[in-house]
């Protein structure tokens, strides 16, 4: 069984920074990949970026692109997500996902369905 907890949301003013993070836990964790998703009220979980565990390589959607930067740390089993010059519309409540899925392209990472464990989610909210 694997236990995901985020933390690092909170109330920040538009051009500010946070920086999410993502604690993995079980008897022995393991992934191919992890994620981070977001919703905004009223609207469909949306996909944010993804890392691949073993090697680092990322993925973004474009609208985040150049904005955020998806990390982690393998020996502390735990996954990153710094988000710079926050804009109103980046408020939602964000999601860290696992996935044991192994794809070739990262791009193919950004589908709810591709992760089967998930976090309770942390409020990230961009005042104007």
């Amino acid at each position: 069984q694997v236990q995901l907890v985020e933390s690092g949301g909170g109330l920040v003013q538009a051009g500010g920074s946070l920086r999410l993070t993502c604690a993995a836990s079980g008897r022995t964790f393991s992934a191919s990949a992890m994620g981070w998703f977001r919703q905004a009220p009223g609207q469909e979980r949306e996909f944010v970026a993804a890392i691949s565990w073993s090697r680092g390589r990322t993925y973004y959607t474009a609208s985040v692109q150049g904005q955020f930067v998806i990390s982690r740390d393998i020996a502390k089993n735990t996954m990153y997500l710094q988000m710079n010059s926050l804009k109103p519309d980046d408020t939602a409540v964000y999601y860290c996902a696992r996935s044991g899925k192994y794809y070739i392209s990262m791009s193919s990472y950004n589908g709810i369905s591709d992760y089967d464990y998930w976090g309770q989610g942390t409020q990230v909210t961009v005042s104007s």
